[in-house]
């Protein structure tokens, strides 16, 4: 079956994703904590399996066959499918759920009200709000991964004006040895981003302008090594938790 699956080829970047994009358990329990009571849950976007209850029937949905390869033996098997046209009938499950995955499809606002159509209860959304993306020092080396993220993160007012009345918005404070490496993981040890695996798991970096981020990323080897970094930011190294840009939002 052919999709379109957004704006990132996971078969040529996601390969590391299993082994660094963890569930950060502390995060996990947040999401699990939004899904209620409800038993069958709708994983949109459902990639290697990152936040997916064990303790419920999930049925997840990923188009990307290497995302879908990437998944445990533990887990369910993805359905080869997309957020925009879910293969289910409406109210079929009792909550869904979308795990920073929305910037990567085609129309976002489509597959939210697809998730409000096939779920009696809970819509759980993780993300990160785009305006909010500077907090990360990481940004001062980069800016434009910061313009690059800030085009492709629905506005969080297009979230809950798609998933409809009573949804509400949670900051999510990221812990500092959060096993789940998004960028704003590492907001404490900064010379994780070096690795190229590390940055590979980040889709972002596939959005900058050739030498970018080979600039960027000399320009932080050097304020490591001088202790540049350290003077300008080294209170993050001891900071127990960052308060960045990650949401987590809830539609009852």
């Amino acid at each position: 079956m052919s999709h379109v699956m957004g704006d990132t080829d996971y078969d040529l970047v996601g390969t590391a994703y299993s082994r660094i994009r963890r569930t950060d358990p502390r995060i996990a329990a947040l999401v699990h904590d939004a899904l209620g009571v409800a038993r069958t849950v709708v994983n949109v976007g459902a990639g290697a399996g990152s936040y997916e209850p064990l303790d419920r029937h999930v049925l997840p949905v990923e188009p990307s066959p290497a995302m879908r390869a990437q998944r445990p033996a533990h887990l369910a098997p993805a359905i080869d499918g997309v957020a925009q046209h879910l293969p289910f009938d409406d109210d079929a499950v009792d909550a869904a759920m979308a795990m920073v995955t929305l910037h990567q499809w085609p129309d976002p606002v489509a597959g939210l009200r697809e998730m409000r159509r096939v779920a009696r209860g809970p819509v759980v959304v993780l993300t990160f709000d785009g305006d909010e993306l500077d907090r990360l020092w990481l940004m001062d080396y980069v800016p434009e991964l910061r313009t690059a993220e800030a085009a492709r993160f629905p506005a969080v007012a297009t979230i809950t004006d798609a998933l409809g009345p009573g949804t509400r918005v949670h900051p999510v404070r990221v812990p500092i040895d959060c096993m789940d490496g998004f960028t704003e993981a590492y907001y404490a040890r900064p010379e994780s981003f070096l690795d190229p695996a590390v940055r590979r798991a980040q889709s972002a970096w596939t959005f900058l302008e050739p030498g970018v981020e080979e600039r960027a990323m000399e320009a932080l080897a050097a304020d490591l090594a001088s202790g540049t970094w350290d003077e300008r930011y080294g209170g993050h190294r001891t900071q127990p938790e960052f308060d960045g840009a990650l949401r987590l939002i809830v539609s009852p």
